[in-house]
């Protein structure tokens, strides 16, 4: 029997310093390992482990109190297909990483200019985090992500010091036409000092639907000291309530986001706090979407001490009229929006942009304040409800 779990052993690269307890350091470096590590181990250390194409990083089913520690550069293999490369769940678990460690999503391989918008078939997002308890996520390196990063749902999950960079995207390939390679339509950024990429800020460009985190019936959750340079969403919360973001830096990306709400199984968003935060050569700074012809219910939501620059769409945006992912210019009023506040919100945006765009439909909005905000630099702004300063 030993020499049977000798060879097991030997075969999925796994070690335990002592056997029959699940606290000592499980350290794995090879993917057969995974199931039985997550299964008897709550102290592990993924030692620069491949995963397989058309495999799941399963960390779904953490004992309670699980520690996971990346180490060394993880790699996913390739396969045209919509699934999650990393499923993470449990209670009371957390995700880090060793210094230098690196997850590499092996984005260049899905890249074809398109994004989640057509060509190939790619995973829907690299990570995928269920929480209970009191869990955290910190002080993790991602690099080259195929689309979306973040989905995250449940509660009481803190995520801090997380690095996601992307700018490998900025270059086309032989399939994107002479466009970025991780989307198409945006002329790529410059890729910023490796300084800076060290200094725990997140660098993504996959132009659309790259998301950097997306929450979801999510309660009491805490983001903080995140950098995100990409062209969708740095931040957005489409369910949820208690969430709070703060020291956020986004570049590029589609801003501060609520929504899209409305047409979900929960379309409820409430109490969220965006703060101490900074957006720049982005399409949006701090944004409200719901979808035409739906029901919701959207409250109490704050954005605080927001410094803008180079928006080239909107500084400050509430829409009541999305329709297949794109305005339709008709508001509709099934979503509720109340007790909305942009305070210290300042900075500047494209001439061509707008300071200011509300779009409410008819009685759906009310109690949505500005204090101390003052966006300029933009043209025909325009609010069909609250106290916008134009």
């Amino acid at each position: 029997m030993f020499g049977v779990l000798l060879s097991f052993l030997i075969a999925a690269r796994i070690t335990w310093a002592t056997p029959t307890d699940a606290s000592a350091a499980c350290t794995v470096t090879a993917f057969a390992g995974v199931a039985s590590a997550t299964a008897a181990c709550t102290n592990i250390v993924l030692d620069n482990v491949a995963v397989p194409a058309s495999e799941t990083l399963d960390l779904s089913k953490l004992l309670d109190g699980t520690t996971v520690t990346f180490a060394g550069t993880t790699t996913f293999g390739f396969v045209e297909k919509d699934y999650n490369l990393i499923e993470v769940g449990g209670k009371n678990f957390r995700i880090t990483s060793q210094p230098g460690a690196i997850i590499d999503g092996n984005g260049q391989a899905w890249w074809d200019g398109q994004g989640s918008n057509g060509g190939i078939e790619k995973p829907d997002h690299f990570m995928t985090v269920k929480s209970s308890g009191v869990s955290v996520v910190e002080d993790i390196y991602i690099q080259n992500y195929p689309v979306h990063c973040f989905s995250v749902s449940g509660t009481g999950l803190t995520m801090q010091n997380i690095v996601l960079n992307n700018t490998a995207g900025n270059a086309p390939n032989n399939r994107s036409g002479g466009l970025a390679a991780a989307h198409k339509s945006v002329e790529p950024v410059s890729e910023p000092p490796l300084a800076d990429i060290r200094n725990r800020k997140c660098f993504t460009d996959l132009r659309d639907s790259s998301d950097g985190f997306d929450f979801s019936s999510s309660t009491n959750m805490l983001i903080q000291n995140i950098t995100v340079l990409n062209q969708d969403d740095c931040v957005a919360v489409t369910s949820g309530n208690n969430v709070t973001v703060r020291n956020a830096y986004c570049d590029g990306s589609h801003g501060l986001s609520i929504g899209s709400v409305g047409g979900k199984s929960n379309n409820n968003v409430t109490n969220i706090y965006f703060g101490d935060s900074v957006v720049k050569n982005s399409q949006n700074g701090a944004r409200i979407k719901t979808n035409s012809g739906t029901t919701g219910f959207i409250s109490n939501i704050t954005w605080e001490n927001i410094a803008l620059s180079n928006i080239s769409i909107y500084g400050i945006d509430v829409q009541q009229d999305y329709l297949n992912g794109g305005p339709t210019g008709d508001p509709t009023n099934g979503v509720t929006v109340q007790n909305i506040l942009f305070r210290n919100v300042t900075g500047t945006v494209q001439p061509q942009a707008r300071d200011y765009y509300v779009l409410c439909g008819t009685g759906s909005c009310s109690n949505i304040d500005f204090e101390s905000v003052k966006v300029t630099g933009g043209s025909n702004d325009s609010c069909n409800f609250g106290n916008c300063p134009i």
